[in-house]
């Protein structure tokens, strides 16, 4: 077994995550939404959904293949659950979250055709 310090070092990669301007949007349509059905800390629930995101600054290819080369994270579950739309290019190794929305909402706020 090699010494330690004839052991290199890997170094790690972190893939860049870019929130669209319009995400600002989807949040204060989900705070609302859980104000108005008097959730539990609404405020933590979005946290919640950005600290899930981060899971993409390791594995950018971790959600579920969609049309136009992108891709869902899913977030949660049951009444909790949320869905993420992101697109990854990998040429300069970069996430950028388009929108959004609660699991149980059908499709997105804004149309998307990459």
């Amino acid at each position: 077994m090699p010494s330690t310090e004839t052991q290199k070092a890997i170094p790690l990669t972190v893939t860049i995550i870019e929130l669209a301007p319009e995400i600002q949007e989807d949040f204060d349509r989900i705070l609302d939404h859980l104000f108005e059905h008097e959730a539990d800390n609404p405020v933590a629930r979005v946290e919640e959904i950005i600290r899930a995101i981060d899971v993409l600054h390791l594995n950018p290819l971790i959600g579920r293949p969609t049309s136009h080369n992108m891709r869902e994270l899913v977030i949660g579950r049951r009444s909790k659950g949320y869905v993420a739309l992101y697109a990854y290019i990998d040429e300069i190794d970069t996430v950028f979250v388009l929108a959004i929305r609660a699991g149980v909402e059908a499709g997105y706020a804004r149309d998307f055709l990459l």
